[in-house]
Order: C-alpha cells, then structure tokens, then sequence
C-alpha cells in the first residue's frame, strides 16, 4: 500500500496506519533525495500495512532561502512532533562541520530529541552522525575520528539473533559514507546490542530495547543505486574549486572494473588541471550504467521487521504515554 505524506496542512487522520516521523537534516541539496529514499523504502518493506510518513525538520540545522521556504510549506516544526507524538522516528544525519558533535547548532534540539524519543516513542532509527549523537546524548560515548573516511559498500556478518535481520541472512551489504566511528567495547558496555559488524569488529547496526526499541545505523540502507557516486561527484567537484587539498577516493566496494577505469581516467585528465568547468565532463551516467543497488533487498527486509515490531507493540506503548499523561 503506498505511503501517505503528512504536510502541516493536509491534516491526515490516520486510524490504523503507521505514523513515522522523518527528521531530515542532510543538506540542502539532499534535501529531496533523502525523501525520496527514506519514502520509497518504507513503501516497500510496508507491504499491505498503511504508513503514514510526517516529514520533520529541526530549525538550528543551517538552511539557505529556497530550502527554507520548501520546509515550511511541507514540514512539521519538530515542536509539533513533541506535541501530536507519531508511533515511530527516524532520525537522519547531515554533514559534520565541527570536530566534536557538541560543537554543531543543531546538537541541544538533537540531544533533547533523544531523550524525548526513547520516553513517547514505540521506536526510533537514527542514521550515521545521528546515530553518533544519540548515543552520546544517552550514554555519553564519543565517536571518534577515522583515518581515512568509511566510503563504499561494505559487507557485514549479522550477530546474534536480532529480531531486526529475521529474513536477511547471514550476511549484508551496506553503503557507508562517514569520517567517524564508535567503539564496540563502549556500545556493549553501555547495554547495546550488536545486530552486524565487519571481520574486523567494526559495527554495522546496533541497538537498544528499553523504554523504546533505539535502532542506529551507522551506514545507509536507505540509498539509492547511484547515491554514493553523486557523493563522489560532489567531493571531485570541490576539489575543482578547490575546497579540499587532494582528490577525494573513490567508493571502494561499488564501481564495476569499467566504471572504475572511466573515472580513473576523469582523474588523471582532470587532477593537474583544477578547473570547475571540467566537472561537466565527469562521466555520471557512463559510471552509473551498471551500478547495482545490492543492498536494497536486505534493507527492505530490515524495515519490514521494524515495522512489524511497531504494529506489534505500539497499543501498549500508546496505553503507557496515556498512563503517565
């Protein structure tokens, strides 16, 4: 069943439907595409149950006119959210700018919505640097700075037995794009519960059933095909205008061996010369002919159980915020 925008002015009643709350705070010019993604997702792991999606923004993360002008046509103010509690969130992340997530304008709305959620919520999802800042905000553990950035799509083993990745397999692959990372050690320290992580420890998905279940992915199952090469083109794109001291890495894990040639060779024409005009000629579309979304399947699965789980348990919670009203 197709999923329902909730704008501030349509005023859905939503009986027996999912309610989710999407917090965007990517970027502006991810804006739409994160949208896109997160609403096409939960239209496939929804199957026959109805969900309706309430598209949320925090006012302290930086905006330009247009994008503003489009949130406030379309989002819900996050102090709304607070008041008309949806049964379930997902909280995205954005571009760090500060080194430490304490120093961003958005982190007192970030960390006050994580305490908020896990009290109101039957569950929430916090991806990437959102994940980062909720567990600092619960639990006090830092993330800290890799030595180079996590950029590809990566394999991971499931562990345990995670209600989450009933379906998925042993294994799945996920993209990833981030500078940071969180120590097992301090997660499971902490109560968290390791679903997946990498051969060398490294975690994938992890998570904590308290109050509220917290899900938090630190890669994005929610992409598109071609979203980790938009992101690529971005990085080369500032190296041309020079933004960035060195020509950014590729995606590892991503390219077939003809899209890697075909960018190998916009480098070595396009490195030496810096110039902005030559982004026009980065092969997007040759590079993206025969990318393939591999993860798309388990992350339809991944959304599906949580769902479920929200269906299941959400009358309870419900009963519960009553109780303690």
């Amino acid at each position: 069943m197709p999923i329902q925008v909730d704008t501030p002015n349509t005023k859905l009643s939503p009986t027996d439907a999912i309610v989710v709350a999407l917090v965007n705070n990517m970027p502006d010019a991810a804006l739409q595409a994160t949208e896109n993604q997160f609403a096409t997702l939960l239209d496939a792991a929804s199957g026959l149950r109805p969900v309706v999606l309430r598209l949320t923004h925090i006012a302290e993360v930086p905006r330009e006119s247009p994008a503003r002008a489009e949130i406030t046509a379309r989002y819900w103010p996050i102090e709304r959210i607070f008041e008309d509690t949806p049964d379930a969130l997902i909280v995205t992340g954005t571009e760090p700018r500060a080194a430490r997530l304490e120093a961003e304008p958005y982190w007192a709305r970030l960390e006050q919505l994580a305490h908020w959620t896990s009290d109101n919520c039957v569950s929430s999802i916090w991806s990437c640097l959102a994940a980062h800042a909720a567990v600092l905000a619960l639990d006090g553990i830092h993330r800290r700075r890799l030595p180079e950035k996590r950029f590809g799509v990566f394999e991971y083993s499931a562990v345990g037995e995670a209600d989450l990745l009933d379906g998925v397999g042993p294994s799945l692959v996920t993209p990833h794009s981030r500078w940071n990372n969180l120590s097992t050690e301090e997660l499971s320290a902490a109560g968290y519960t390791i679903a997946s992580a990498a051969p060398d420890g490294e975690v994938d998905i992890f998570l904590r059933e308290d109050r509220g279940l917290l899900v938090c992915f630190q890669g994005h199952p929610e992409y598109e095909r071609t979203t980790l090469l938009k992101e690529y083109r971005r990085d080369v794109a500032r190296f041309l205008r020079g933004e960035r001291p060195d020509w950014p890495s590729a995606p590892s894990g991503y390219f077939s061996r003809e899209g890697c040639r075909l960018l190998q060779r916009f480098r070595q024409f396009a490195e030496s010369r810096r110039d902005p005009k030559l982004l026009a000629q980065f092969p997007l579309h040759e590079a993206a002919a025969d990318l393939h979304a591999l993860w798309q399947p388990g992350a339809t699965r991944i959304y599906g159980n949580w769902l479920d789980h929200v269906a299941e348990t959400r009358t309870g919670a419900h009963s519960r915020r009553e109780l303690r009203v």
